[in-house]
């Protein structure tokens, strides 16, 4: 279906664009809005009059900008219909074949892939950062430890959140999983114990991995965190790190709160235990509501240790892989000879793209939590009519809802949805030593349209799959 798009609302979105002079200005207020997503793929433009008026310019103008925004390969004018976006290249693009499992269905929803398309705003900080590169260009452009701006930028958005930081204590690292296998290769040997949440985030199982060590399951429920079996588990098997993931945990949404944090805290610091804290979805509360304190504050107050990663990758777009460690000063040198047997380093072209994102975060951060926020309250609203008998709580934010079947029979009905073009992960997949066949995990990262076909299918696979379950789990490769 074509979508259109009025003239006031090009020109609330154009706002006060640069008229010096007023054709190029508006041109290039057009192709950014268009490049941004702003303006969708395949929208119909205003006519020129319409524009004019809204404006308050030329014909002239706004003909000469339509032309640009055509030589540029932003627009192209329809014999009879008016003139139309378009993005370069077209969007659709191939499936990645390690990531979508049927890659032969034209209409295969993908909810295994718990990322988000990026918001607006991403494509205008890629400019920004094309514009700084030459200056780059005159050195040798590695940087092990990251550029400093990036760290200064990062450092600083700990002070906001109340968790003072220097920027020597942060390295900048490619993504979030990335600075997960420099922490565990840095701090642990043959032999030792991770202590790690089940289910979790099947990925980072394997980045903790990356030397052969044991990993211990701190079991999770819908409820949230049992302290009182996890600080059991830690004085049983005195692990050398624990990961835990408090903001928005992957798979099950829960967000520890204050209390918990400083009661986890004081068991790990007596235990002597390093937190490794993901917060890879800390920035994506949905709900307005004023997150707790940095995990790294509590411990740290308590006399512990932790190392705390995070990424622009889950905040932002999966696309733009730059993650960090924010950790004591005195890890920093034995992180940096960890990581320098992985990689030498981010792109700086990454980097400089990250630092503008993340200096001016909350406009851009508003508008993706607006989208997510929508989409999780459709996804929300069709589970609910759909399959009345499924159980879950409704996330105050984060990317997935965990739901809870009133059969464990996850992973059949996980093929026999895949059958009718839908893909997701089943509970099973979130624990290395299996179970959660009563679970299923279902991102809300698709437009409101796709996510309410997509429980249209999976309520149609559940009427069907009534046998008792004997299939095995599906192989999935997970990224979030």
């Amino acid at each position: 279906m074509t979508r259109f798009i009025s003239a006031t609302a090009v020109a609330t979105l154009v706002g006060g664009f640069d008229r010096a002079p007023a054709y190029a200005g508006l041109a290039e207020a057009l192709r950014a809005l268009i490049a941004d997503g702003r303006i969708g793929h395949g929208a119909r433009l205003p006519s020129e009059r319409e524009l004019t008026e809204s404006l308050g310019v030329s014909r002239t103008t706004v003909t000469r900008a339509y032309a640009a925004l055509r030589d540029r390969g932003y627009a192209e004018a329809r014999r009879g219909a008016g003139t139309f976006t378009r993005v370069p290249g077209g969007p659709g693009r191939a499936p990645d074949r390690v990531l979508t499992p049927r890659t032969d269905a034209t209409d295969l929803i993908d909810l295994n892939c718990a990322a988000a398309p990026a918001p607006p705003g991403v494509g205008a900080a890629y400019e920004a950062a094309m514009a700084e590169l030459p200056g780059y260009l005159v050195d040798h452009g590695y940087y092990p430890v990251g550029l400093p701006e990036l760290q200064r930028t990062i450092a600083a958005s700990y002070d906001a959140r109340g968790l003072p930081t220097d920027p020597d204590q942060i390295m900048v690292t490619p993504g979030a999983l990335a600075a997960t296998a420099v922490v565990a290769s840095a701090l642990t040997g043959p032999g030792d114990r991770i202590v790690a949440e089940v289910p979790g985030y099947p990925n980072a199982a394997g980045a903790l991995g990356v030397r052969p060590t044991r990993l211990v399951g701190a079991s999770l429920d819908v409820e949230g965190w049992d302290l009182a079996g996890i600080a059991a588990t830690i004085r049983q098997t005195a692990p050398r790190l624990v990961h835990t993931i408090p903001d928005f945990q992957n798979p099950t949404g829960n967000l520890m709160p204050d209390a918990q944090r400083e009661e986890y805290a004081a068991v790990l610091a007596s235990a002597r235990t390093v937190a490794l804290v993901d917060e890879a979805h800390q920035a994506l509360a949905l709900d307005g509501q004023q997150m707790p304190l940095p995990m790294a504050a509590y411990v740290e107050a308590a006399g512990g240790e932790a190392i705390t990663v995070g990424s622009t990758s889950k905040m932002l777009w999966g696309g733009l892989r730059v993650g960090w460690v924010r950790t004591p000063r005195a890890r920093m040198d034995a992180l940096t000879q960890a990581r320098l047997t992985l990689d030498l380093g981010v792109p700086v072209f990454e980097q400089l793209v990250a630092a503008h994102l993340l200096r001016a975060p909350q406009e851009i951060l508003e508008a993706h939590r607006e989208r997510l926020r929508e989409q999780r309250d459709a996804l929300v609203a069709s589970v609910a009519r759909e399959l009345p008998d499924w159980r879950f709580r409704t996330p105050t934010g984060g990317l997935a809802l965990w739901c809870e079947l009133p059969r464990a029979e996850a992973s059949s009905l996980a093929l026999e949805a895949e059958g009718r073009g839908v893909v997701f992960a089943p509970g099973p997949v979130f624990s290395a030593e299996g179970g959660y066949e009563r679970f299923v995990r279902i991102p809300w990262t698709r437009p409101v349209d796709e996510l309410e076909q997509a429980v249209t299918r999976i309520a149609e696979a559940w009427r069907v799959d009534q046998a008792p379950n004997t299939r095995r789990t599906p192989e999935r490769v997970m990224v979030a």
